[in-house]
């Protein structure tokens, strides 16, 4: 069990951090705007705030080389279960839809303050349907009226309207998406941006389409220090079991060594039972990491992606750990005097 956990704990972690890396460059990359406008000093997308003014729309799309512009409003609530958090958009559905290439597959788009949509793989995780309601921003229900596609952004949209509502920001946003026109460069949008209205915070949407190892300070280190103590725990446990095991075979061991049994055959012998526990252990953890990542993604919406890479890590840690582990006690149980075994009691 000491190895399983072990092993369970590195593919937990490990395909956790991929999962949700992953997740979040697909609905990134599938944002079209080259250019979000913000605020100066705005926090990043993430947050639940609005200071910036709808009207700032109207001033960007009479900038030369902007083709559409769409304000979007991002706001954050706890999960309708209670654990974690959603993200959701208020967005104007038929101009965000136009920008990025969207569509709806089932139901429609919200038009009341009281509706939603998501996207197929919200609705697939958490079994909604059009007509189905969810709890979010304090707890309050909302209807789901439709599931678009591809996933973008936020997995649940309201009106911007909605959104502006719960918020009491009226005419407000967090940023607005700029899509250029064909042909234009982005840098040269933004440079006449800047020029039209200065003091702004101009952001390339490229630069939010990272890893998320690269954008959560020390996650790499995390995971490293994640790995060595599953590493520890594993061959503490394998240890602790093999010392009370050759304490519990002393006579059996005294026999071994009366009957001619070489201390290299010895701890052979044990660390072949040690190998056998640690293979055990890595068949245990890795059935309870998938369906423990299963069960958690069913229910809580949370992204695991496996790799064999951190697999093979974490088989190498249940081996080497179940071996090293075993080292100590086979050592002890070579150097018994085959005198004291045999009348060990």
């Amino acid at each position: 069990m000491g190895v399983a956990l072990g092993v369970c704990l590195v593919m937990l972690f490990t395909g956790l951090a991929r999962g949700m890396s992953n997740d979040l460059q697909r609905r990134s990359s599938n944002v079209r705007a080259e250019i979000i406008f913000r605020r100066p000093g705005s926090q990043q997308l993430t947050a639940s705030s609005a200071d910036l003014p709808v009207r700032y729309a109207e001033l960007l799309r009479e900038i030369e080389g902007v083709e559409a512009v769409v304000p979007v409003i991002r706001y954050v609530s706890q999960g309708g279960s209670g654990f974690g958090f959603e993200q959701i958009e208020g967005i104007d559905w038929p101009s965000f839809a136009a920008m990025n290439g969207m569509s709806m597959v089932e139901g429609r788009a919200p038009t009341a303050n009281d509706e939603i949509i998501i996207d197929e793989t919200k609705a697939r995780t958490a079994n909604l349907r059009p007509g189905s309601t969810l709890n979010l921003i304090g707890g309050q229900a909302f209807r789901v009226t439709g599931i678009y596609t591809p996933e973008s952004g936020a997995r649940i949209k309201m009106t911007l309207g909605a959104m502006q509502e719960v918020l009491g920001s009226p005419d407000k946003c967090s940023y607005i998406f700029i899509k250029c026109r064909e042909g234009v460069e982005a840098q040269t949008v933004a440079a006449r941006i800047n020029e039209t209205l200065p003091g702004n915070s101009i952001q390339f949407t490229r630069d939010i389409i990272t890893n998320l190892e690269n954008r959560i300070p020390y996650l790499g280190t995390f995971l490293r220090v994640l790995v060595g103590l599953a590493a520890i725990v594993s061959a503490l446990v394998v240890m602790l079991a093999m010392y009370t095991t050759v304490t519990e075979r002393t006579r059996e061991i005294g026999i071994l060594k009366a009957l001619g049994a070489s201390r290299s055959y010895i701890v052979a012998t044990i660390e072949k039972e040690a190998i056998l526990i640690s293979v055990i252990g890595l068949i245990v953890g890795f059935a309870a990491a998938l369906i423990a990542g299963t069960l958690i993604h069913r229910n809580y919406g949370l992204m695991f992606e496996y790799g064999w890479g951190w697999a093979a890590v974490a088989a190498l840690i249940g081996l080497i750990g179940g071996a090293l582990g075993a080292l100590y006690p086979a050592m002890r149980a070579a150097r018994l005097d085959p005198v004291d075994a045999l009348s060990y009691d």
